[in-house]
Parts: structure tokens; C-alpha cells; sequence
């Protein structure tokens, strides 16, 4: 007899399961079938009826700590599962110093055991303190991905790194394959069209998006693809803002560069012309949302050309936001509550298979991406019985229903066609659609495993 079934319609990797089931024991899928096969007996059911079960999220990028440090892994995991994410893969650069020591990610992991609601992969980086001396360190520790910046936010937690020291990192990485990301922004535009900007007098959010042009996140991209090209390493820009972006990857890629390339979901929702005025530094990132951007790049993540989204969730304040000038104001949001029914919604309002669509880009794809697809990504047997249950219908965000400790969103106000009803972690109920049951301490450190997106790494 197994322990839990989870019945609803069920989104597998080979296809959607309409009254279909999830047999679950000791946290982990024992058995999936369809409405002509017979599930085993159960000790408990959870039945959801109509709603789609999908793979747990994997959300590739977020900032749990930019704002409380450690403390703030709670709230945000609690957020996570409340959106039904139950694997977060959180960015190096936490406050108030990067993670690029042994030191630093020891403590992190015993964060996570302390306080996590949800399951968390972890972001190491380098700084010139350090250089590439605990690369190995980090890498046998467990450690999913590195990333770095070509553009300086602050000179502590989240400084420039030069392309020497990002080729030496790249040199060392292209021996274990894990991937090098890079926060793609090439700091010498950004800031001498900022200063332009700022001496006309131009303010609000596409003087923002103009200031940091296209042409700078295309070229410290195009930077970081070709020592990808020169070192053999996994090389991934992490903010892909336009279509432009995917095809240069796609170009390097089909020259045989180890090449990848990210979104946001935000890039995939706002629009700055159209946005912008109502929403103001509410919605500014970096690299900034654009104008007229948002089809194209549809159309890319259809096409498969992004290698997963995320939400670049940052645990900021609103009170960042609120200067007179929108180049002081804070840069990020808040977003991984909102990950998956905004994208559930964009993907279904344009004719996509969303539930696939969903099931591929927000977890299957971001798990082989970080080694992680031996546990988690897919409703399939052996796998970490984790869930997300989503309710079709019409619902208005409310940022003050964040749960996120933040309690502000671009996304308020807007009307999603799918709420997370329900979410699962290793097959306990972690959210209950009205109240997280999870509890500080269930989530786990998860260290990369040996699969990754390419089969070998370079000389393999």
C-alpha cells in the first residue's frame, strides 16, 4: 500500500495525464498512470479533480539574502512554496559579502537546514580577493553554477569581475562543466549613457531602459560567449532581456560553443513603453525591461532557445524604489510567488501548451541545467515527490498577499488564469493554497549531481 495518491491531471514529460495519478512513498514518485490504469491502494488521497499537477518549479535564479542575509531564506522559501516552487538556486552575492569561499558556503548550508521551507542549489562566484584559488573547493562542496558581473552594483557584495580573472574562472570550470553565468551589462556604456541621460535630464523607466541599451547587454554577452568559444567552459548569460540576446547564443551554440542563455519572467510580461508609466521603478531591473521586446521573446522561449526562465527573484524592500530619480532608485523585484502563474498566464494568452510549456522551462530544463535532474524537475518514478498544483480560472494578484516578507509586486493588480492550489515537497504538503504548512528546516542543501545540460565536459 502506498502512502499518498495525488490525483489530477497529471503533466508528465511524456504528456498530460487527464485523471491521472501520483503514487508517492517515502518522499519520493513511485508510480505515475493515466485514467486506464489502475492505481495502487493508498493510506491517504489528495484529490484535486480538474487541476493540473505539475513538477515541482526550479527557479534558476534568485536573491534570498541581498537584503537580511541569511535570515532571509525563510521568507523566501516560504514565498517559493506558496508559488509552488521547491527548488530555488540562489545567486552568490548575499549580503553583506559574495559566497566565493568554503568559509561562506558552509555557512549558507547550515542556513538553509536551519530556516528553509524549500529545497535550495546555491551560486558560488570569485572576487580579485580570492581569485580562482577555491574554485575546486567549491566545486567538490557541491556548489550547482558560478556566476559573475561585468557590471559593478557594489564594490563588496556585488562587484565588477575584470575578463581576466573571468577567463581564469572559465579555464577552471571548463574541467568540471558547471556553468559560468554572468550578469551581461558592459559597465562602460551603462555608465557613460547614464551620465548622459542624467545631464539631460531624461528620467523614468525607458530613460532607465535607455541609458543601459541594448547594445551593452549584447556586448558583455557576446564577451563571455567567446571565452566560452576559447576555453571549451559551459559559459550562460543569466538576464537575457531580447530576442537578440537568444539568437547570439543560438549562433555560438551552433558553432559548437558550450553556450546557453537565460530569461526572466518579467522580460516576458512588462513592457516599458506600455509599463512604464504606471508601474515606474516598481518594475526596474537590470538589465532593464524594454520596449517592443516582449513578442519576440515569446517566441524564442517557444522555439527553445532559452534554456529555462526564471524569476530573479530579489529580496528588496519597496522603499528602495522610492527616489526622485529613477537611476536611484533600487534595481530588482520581487517574484518568485509569482513565477509560475505569470507564466502559466503569458504562455496560455498566447495559444502555447502552458502546462507543458511550464513543466519544461520553470522545472525539467532548469534541473538538467544544474545537475539536479536526478531528484527533481519532472512527475516521474524515482524522482523527489515534488508538486505543483495549479487551479485554472481568473485571479487578481495581491501584493499584500506576498509572503515573501516584502509584501510588494509588479505583478499587483493583474489577473492570472492559474493559482497555485496546492504544492508539494518530497511528498509532504508544503502549501495548502490558503496557508504554508511547510516548516522552517524541511528544505535541504542540494550539491549538483554528475548530469548537467551537455553530456561531458569539454575534452570529455
Amino acid at each position: 500500500m502506498t502512502e499518498l495518491l495525488v490525483r489530477g491531471r497529471i503533466v508528465t514529460p511524456a504528456g498530460t495525464l487527464p485523471r491521472g495519478w501520483v503514487a508517492i512513498d517515502g518522499g519520493r514518485i513511485a508510480a505515475v498512470g493515466g485514467e486506464r490504469e489502475p492505481p495502487p491502494a493508498a493510506d491517504a488521497v489528495d484529490d484535486h479533480g480538474e487541476a493540473l499537477v505539475l513538477p515541482g518549479v526550479v527557479d534558476g535564479q534568485t536573491h534570498a539574502t541581498s537584503w537580511r542575509g541569511l535570515d532571509g531564506i525563510a521568507d523566501t522559501t516560504r514565498a517559493a512554496v506558496a508559488g509552488g516552487v521547491t527548488t530555488l538556486v540562489d545567486m552568490p552575492y548575499d549580503s553583506p559579502l559574495p559566497m566565493d569561499r568554503p568559509q561562506r558556503l558552509a555557512a549558507k548550508v547550515a542556513a538553509i537546514g536551519a530556516q528553509a521551507h524549500a529545497d535550495m542549489a546555491l551560486h558560488a562566484t570569485v572576487t580579485a580577493e580570492t581569485g580562482t584559488a577555491h574554485v575546486d573547493e567549491l566545486v567538490a562542496d557541491g556548489v550547482a553554477a558560478f556566476k559573475v558581473s561585468s557590471f559593478e552594483s557594489s564594490p563588496t557584495r556585488f562587484p565588477r569581475i575584470p575578463a581576466d580573472l573571468v577567463l581564469a574562472l572559465a579555464e577552471a570550470l571548463a574541467r568540471s562543466g558547471l556553468p559560468l553565468g554572468l550578469h551581461n551589462e558592459d559597465q562602460e556604456i551603462v555608465l557613460a549613457r547614464t551620465a548622459e541621460a542624467r545631464a539631460a535630464g531624461r528620467d523614468g523607466i525607458l530613460a532607465h531602459s535607455r541609458a543601459r541599451p541594448l547594445a551593452a547587454e549584447l556586448a558583455a554577452t557576446g564577451q563571455l560567449l567567446a571565452l566560452g568559444q576559447a576555453t571549451g567552459a559551459h559559459v550562460h548569460p543569466v538576464h537575457l532581456s531580447h530576442a537578440e540576446g537568444l539568437r547570439l547564443v543560438d549562433a555560438f551554440a551552433r558553432m559548437g560553443v558550450r553556450a546557453t542563455g537565460e530569461t526572466c519572467v518579467h522580460y516576458l510580461w512588462f513592457d516599458a513603453a506600455r509599463d512604464g508609466p504606471g508601474l515606474g521603478a516598481r518594475m526596474k531591473v537590470n538589465p532593464p525591461i524594454r520596449a517592443g521586446a516582449v513578442e519576440a521573446l515569446w517566441r524564442e522561449v517557444a522555439d527553445g532557445r532559452a534554456a529555462f526562465t526564471s524569476s530573479d527573484h530579489s529580496s528588496w524592500p519597496l522603499e528602495g524604489k522610492l527616489t526622485p530619480s529613477i537611476f536611484d532608485a533600487g534595481a530588482g523585484v520581487p517574484g518568485v510567488q509569482t513565477l509560475l502563474p505569470a507564466f502559466y498566464t503569458a504562455a496560455a494568452a498566447r495559444g502555447l501548451d502552458a502546462a507543458r510549456l511550464a513543466a519544461a522551462q520553470l522545472a525539467e530544463r532548469p534541473a538538467r541545467f544544474f545537475g539536479l535532474a536526478d531528484r527533481k524537475g519532472a512527475i516521474r518514478s524515482g524522482a523527489d515527490a515534488d508538486l505543483a498544483v495549479l487551479e485554472e480560472g481568473s485571479f487578481v494578484w495581491d501584493e499584500a498577499r506576498a509572503l515573501d516578507g516584502l509584501a510588494w509586486s509588479p505583478f499587483n493588480g493583474r489577473i492570472f488564469t492559474a493559482r497555485v492550489a496546492a504544492s508539494y515537497l518530497r511528498g509532504r504538503l508544503a502549501w495548502d493554497g490558503g496557508q504554508v504548512a511547510a516548516r522552517q528546516g524541511w528544505g535541504r542543501y542540494l550539491p549538483r549531481g554528475a548530469g548537467g545540460w551537455f553530456a561531458a565536459p569539454a575534452g570529455g
